[in-house]
């Protein structure tokens, strides 16, 4: 790959012990039988924050996160979020190094990095099944795991898009679904939340 190419992460995030949010591992592993453009770096993080936080340092142009987040939209339902980056100039003390809360790892890496960090896309899928705290529940929902194929589609879609220009809005940039019963005063994320900009 050239100097001037784009560089394009596209990193599954989530426990697969915990139901739903088990999707991103899940994207990543789909990819392998649907695989993207050899450019692309396609790597499965799971919890492993830290990993993650470094990786995000490494010189990419546009980093897409694929996770199981709490919207409010109707089980399965895709969203397309771009997450406000944080400032490691803000002064705070750093942030947790352990565990796979998208926030606290954007934190970590604007906390370790001395460059801005890229442009950071969440491909996000509501979940159906939440465990609570640490609850063991392997084996996600048939709704989410029907996403998980609307998920790689979304993704050969938004690629080619991204390689092009990586400031481009790809498509699905609102949820692919807009009915259903509202889900107000969740929590927004099965591994932590990320908030709109």
């Amino acid at each position: 790959m050239t100097g001037s190419a784009t560089r394009l992460l596209v990193a599954g995030v989530g426990n697969i012990f915990l139901a739903d949010d088990a999707f991103g591992p899940e994207v990543i592993r789909a990819l392998e039988r649907q695989p993207l453009p050899t450019e692309v770096r396609v790597r499965d993080f799971g919890i492993r924050g830290f990993d993650l936080a470094y990786e995000l340092l490494d010189g990419y142009d546009t980093v897409v996160l694929v996770d199981a987040s709490v919207r409010g939209h109707r089980p399965g339902t895709l969203s397309l979020i771009e997450p406000e980056l944080p400032d490691a100039r803000t002064g705070a003390a750093p942030p947790e190094a352990h565990g796979m809360d998208p926030v606290k790892v954007l934190a970590l890496a604007a906390h370790l990095g001395d460059e801005p960090l890229p442009r950071v896309l969440v491909l996000a899928c509501e979940p159906e099944v939440r465990p609570h705290d640490d609850d063991i529940a392997p084996g996600m929902s048939a709704t989410v795991r029907e996403a998980v194929e609307r998920a790689v589609t979304a993704l050969h879609t938004m690629v080619p898009v991204l390689l092009a220009d990586p400031a481009a809005t790809p498509p699905l940039s609102r949820p692919d679904e807009s009915t259903g019963p509202s889900a107000a005063g969740l929590p927004q994320s099965v591994t932590g939340g990320v908030e709109d900009r």
